[in-house]
């Protein structure tokens, strides 16, 4: 597919023996950032199911039980930026132009910036710390199961053994791509496992049991994740669903919100970093207790997830 081929904004779509070629291209917004992504998708050195260059982002992930290489480059023609994006998915799926969506949410561009901007103009003190990053933004995991088993493997533990932890469980349950690669798992590829497999690679008891756990009831359809974010379930309703399950607390949805539902509003108040880097923002001697962090956050609601975003840059 040459770049002539696309048209912006519109899908183009080869139906192949076994699966289906996919290729389109995207508006970027004025100024926009790769940066953020950048550092997202590149958190693990290794690259297991992610590539990350200057230009662009390789991506293999489970999606619709079909397993797919998103390849997105970055290019500026003419003062205005585009990304140029191909995907093969094995087997074909229904409605493949919806990975049109998960790329946004690659790249970050499903909220609002500049309304956030304007929302939080009456506070200085945020106002100057925004300034810092015009136009930062918040990159997602590719589907929301990824982004609530990332966000259980990393409770109450550094990010490096986080994502250590993390590239083991993709070469533990995902789909080979090639020798190096795998695509992220799908929740029936996580729930296939034992929670002992996942302790023999150094989760804890407890966590690889919440793991599987949630892996099979999202599988089962207990915890439909995919079809919630597809209807547009409202927040509150996505955190009192995962709240009755065993092993995930409020930090843990809140993540799960923020980076595989695009939600504009999750409180991170209990996340340790964010309340060192509020303790910089008010020149406290001390990190804010949770409460007082959930206060605070509480007055940029319906924004809180991007004032948590630039609070951690901060960092």
């Amino acid at each position: 597919m040459t770049d002539d081929a696309r048209s912006n904004n519109a899908i183009h779509i080869d139906t192949l023996p076994g699966g289906q070629v996919l290729a389109w291209r995207m508006s970027l917004p004025e100024a926009y950032r790769f940066d953020d992504a950048h550092s997202f998708h590149g958190r693990d050195v290794e690259s297991v199911a992610e590539q990350v260059m200057p230009d662009g982002l390789h991506k293999a992930f489970v999606w619709r039980g079909a397993a797919v290489h998103l390849a997105i480059r970055l290019r500026t023609e003419d003062g205005v930026g585009e990304a140029l994006c191909d995907a093969s998915v094995t087997p074909a799926v229904d409605d493949p132009a919806a990975l049109m969506d998960v790329a946004r949410g690659l790249l970050g561009l499903q909220l609002d910036v500049p309304a956030f901007v304007r929302a939080v103009a009456h506070d200085a003190r945020l106002t100057a710390l925004v300034a810092q990053r015009p136009g930062l933004r918040i990159p997602q995991c590719a589907t929301p199961f990824e982004a609530l088993s990332w966000a259980i493997t990393g409770q109450q533990i550094s990010l490096a053994v986080a994502i250590s932890l993390r590239r083991k469980l993709i070469r533990l349950a995902g789909r080979p791509l090639d020798a190096q690669r795998y695509c992220y798992p799908s929740a029936q590829d996580v729930a296939a496992l034992h929670s002992d497999d996942l302790r023999a690679v150094g989760f804890s008891t407890a966590k690889a049991a919440t793991l599987v756990d949630v892996a099979a009831r999202v599988a089962s359809g207990d915890l439909p994740l995919d079809s919630w974010q597809q209807q547009g379930l409202p927040a509150e309703n996505i955190r009192e669903h995962l709240l009755g399950v065993r092993g995930i607390g409020p930090w843990t949805v809140n993540y799960c919100l923020l980076r595989g539902f695009a939600c504009a509003d999750a409180s991170l108040h209990g996340d340790v970093a964010l309340r060192k880097a509020l303790q910089h923002l008010l020149q406290r001697n001390e990190k804010p207790a949770i409460g007082e962090t959930e206060a605070w956050l509480q007055q940029f609601s319906p924004w809180r997830s991007l004032v948590a975003a630039h609070l951690w840059a901060s960092l």
